[in-house]
């Protein structure tokens, strides 16, 4: 089962085992995160007045790989709700940092997937579950695709070939392989804190937006972001 903490560093953590199948259970848990942390990031404006501001990061730990057989009973319904979770956790107003240990799949890997960040332990695995006859083809493909490239990942996302720890480092699908995350953690709060929250969110849409648009389409966006950086250097130049 899916479980939340609050630490005591300046971050949140969610834990996530990605033997368990998909479930609302799972859902829950994800959505229930992404509330403290927009309450914290003060941004929730439903469901009561957001929480004291100051936390810069939200973090979480992920392990785990499923059984094949486990999208057996699963419905479109829940699959959607848990992708709609996952996208609201991809556009927090703080920075995201996952960090994955062992084999790591299913809800697992499509949540590691989703962070600003991403940490693993020597000896991770990245790898897609297996449906009745094929891998799962969810958005973690997608993911991945996004991350690393159509040639690096079409073995895992055609016939699920696991994706060792050493490879997710030299494909950029994670970012650092350490004994200690921790540490990473730590410095990547540390970092996150010296910019607000939703300066991180529109910076993190114009790279997810890069990726997709064309120049022209994408200079509209760009330069509303300078101009916002403009007024607020001059704002904090007047006072």
């Amino acid at each position: 089962m899916p479980t939340t903490r609050e630490t005591r560093e300046p971050l949140y953590a969610l834990e996530l085992d990605g033997t368990e199948p998909l479930s609302a259970t799972a859902v829950k848990a994800v959505g229930g995160l992404c509330d403290r942390a927009e309450d914290r990031a003060g941004t929730r404006t439903e469901g009561g007045p957001p929480g004291p501001a100051g936390r810069s990061a939200v973090a979480f730990r992920v392990s785990g790989a499923p059984a094949d057989g486990w999208s057996t009973g699963l419905d479109v319904m829940l699959v959607t709700k848990w992708e709609r979770a996952l996208r609201r956790l991809e556009r927090l107003p703080l920075v995201t940092v996952a960090v994955a240990r062992g084999d790591c799949g299913g809800t697992a890997l499509e949540t590691f997937l989703a962070a600003d960040v991403r940490v693993a332990a020597p000896g991770t695995r990245l790898l897609l579950p297996r449906g009745a006859t094929a891998p799962w083809p969810g958005m973690a493909a997608y993911r991945l695709v996004r991350l690393a490239g159509t040639a690096r990942i079409r073995r895992a996302v055609l016939f699920g070939h696991p994706i060792e720890a050493a490879e997710a480092l030299a494909f950029g699908v994670v970012d650092e392989l350490t004994d200690d995350p921790a540490a990473v953690v730590a410095a990547t709060a540390g970092l996150a804190g010296t910019v607000p929250g939703k300066e991180v969110a529109i910076r993190r849409q114009l790279m997810f937006d890069a990726a997709t648009t064309g120049f022209e389409d994408a200079l509209g966006a760009h330069l509303a972001a300078c101009d916002r950086a403009l007024r607020q250097g001059a704002e904090e130049e007047a006072r």
